[in-house]
């Protein structure tokens, strides 16, 4: 290699390839940046995007966008100097695309001149835009209403295993929320890591609501390679981003599944050498969940609303990745594997769920202590379910076994059909709102239902239902 080569020496040259990680080195690395997109000499269209500097001098890793197999060793990259660019603005609503802002619902290319990158620094994050009062997103959906209340500007988290209906319940909120107050809002979906079918059927469901036109649905599904899931993410925010600070948009941000982001991040940061942590995930990982995070946040005028599905990796809450989410989120809604057994869908664990806007400042005396007595009545139920276990209800006292049937009572009443699983369920979904539903409540804890058996309090929507039959 010598300036003869190439005046401007703006290449590198292909030192080692390590599945979706290749290791370039260039011959004059000034002004290479991380984010900077390569194209390989001889077939532009096999890019990678620089990741991280290496160990070796002059030397940077890069994530491919392609299969690795089509980049030899020894070959040239040539620098663009431009970052990996998203096509923004209104013409991406309606649409579903992919992380270069293809269109890939067989609607043609995206025709927009505005672009954003998708790496680009926090230059106007202000403390102060954190706390900005919002008002209170009502979804019908009873047990988020009452128990986790959904904010504007906040952020809440769906935790749950494979199969417990994180999708199902991410997609009833967007379908309810959007359909009731579809001009004050906005949506970015990102489907990262998760299923072709899921993304289908999310999509199919929307467009059949009339609510896609209002909505922009990005994909890195589970079949990509790690870089695009990992830049999947980036991307998401980044519209996010666009329509808070330059279309002026409140905007309602849902991702399906920020751990598969995070697995994804590892799967490449592992592959350029790093040295994991003890927990077996890239030291780099608190960065990216960052990274993420703290680009969906409030200005002073407009509200970016989150909320995210959480894989929990063989149902273990505690799994490093899935703990690094919980200090960003307002509201964390457990999803049980015992409860979905249990025939209880939504399979919310009202008690290892939580929120901090549980208070009178934000929900009011009536609906705090609602909730408080709620969830005493249940934790009550759970130390006298050993005892039935045991010896049967009839052996209970009468105190307890009130307790103990109002409880099963509040469970069952907790249930509810959703609008998106009808051609599943063939029953017509409900809609609950929060001043219903806190009265049904209000109604089980005091006993005036108690006449009524608590098979009957199973998927229904207000108490009305069986009140009146």
């Amino acid at each position: 290699m010598n300036k003869e080569d190439n005046i401007e020496l703006n290449y590198g040259i292909t030192k080692s390839v390590n599945n979706f990680v290749v290791e370039v080195e260039f011959v004059n690395d000034e002004g290479v940046k991380i984010g900077e997109l390569l194209h390989l000499e001889q077939d532009p269209k096999v890019k990678v995007v620089i990741l991280s500097s290496s160990k070796n001098v002059n030397c940077f890793y890069c994530a491919s966008l392609v299969e690795s197999y089509l980049i030899p060793r020894g070959s040239k990259f040539i620098r663009s100097e431009e970052v990996v660019k998203i096509p923004a603005g209104d013409k991406v609503l309606g649409r579903v695309i992919d992380l270069f802002g293809n269109g890939i619902d067989g609607l043609g290319p995206i025709e927009t001149d505005r672009f954003e990158p998708i790496f680009k620094k926090l230059d106007n994050f202000y403390s102060k835009e954190l706390g900005q009062q919002t008002s209170f997103i009502e979804t019908g959906i009873k047990a988020i209403d009452v128990f986790s209340p959904m904010f504007g500007g906040r952020k809440i988290g769906l935790f749950g295993g494979a199969g417990v209906g994180k999708t199902v319940l991410l997609s009833e909120i967007l379908h309810n929320v959007i359909n009731r107050e579809k001009e004050k809002f906005v949506s970015i979906f990102a489907g990262i890591g998760e299923r072709t079918r899921e993304g289908q059927e999310l999509y199919e469901e929307l467009k059949r609501t009339n609510v896609l036109d209002n909505a922009s649905l990005i994909f890195g599904t589970m079949g990509s390679n790690p870089t695009i899931r990992f830049l999947t993410g980036y991307a998401a925010v980044t519209l996010a981003r666009h329509f808070r600070d330059i279309q002026s948009k409140n905007v309602l941000f849902l991702a399906d599944n920020m751990f598969r982001f995070a697995q994804a991040g590892n799967e490449l940061f592992l592959l350029m050498g790093q040295i994991s942590s003890e927990d077996g995930y890239q030291a780099s990982l608190v960065s990216q969940v960052a990274d993420i995070h703290e680009t969906l946040v409030n200005n002073q005028d407009q509200t970016i609303t989150t909320i995210e599905a959480i894989y929990v990796p063989a149902d273990d809450i505690y799994d490093p990745a899935v703990q690094e989410v919980f200090g960003y989120l307002d509201s964390s809604i457990l999803l049980s594997r015992d409860v979905y057994r249990e025939g209880r869908y939504p399979a919310i664990d009202i008690l290892q769920s939580s929120s901090t806007l549980i208070s009178p400042e934000f929900v009011g005396n009536y609906h705090y202590e609602i909730v408080i007595k709620a969830k005493s009545l249940i934790r009550d139920a759970v130390s006298i379910e050993r005892i039935v276990a045991l010896v049967g209800i009839s052996e209970l006292s009468d105190q307890d076994r009130l307790a103990y049937e109002r409880a099963n009572k509040l469970k069952n009443y907790l249930t509810q059909y959703f609008f998106t699983a009808e051609k599943q369920t063939g029953v017509k979904g409900s809609y609950v709102p929060l001043e219903t539903s806190l009265s049904d409540i209000d109604k089980i804890i005091s006993g005036k239902v108690d006449q009524i058996s608590e098979d009957k309090f199973k998927f229904i929507g207000s108490l009305s239902e069986i009140e009146n039959a």
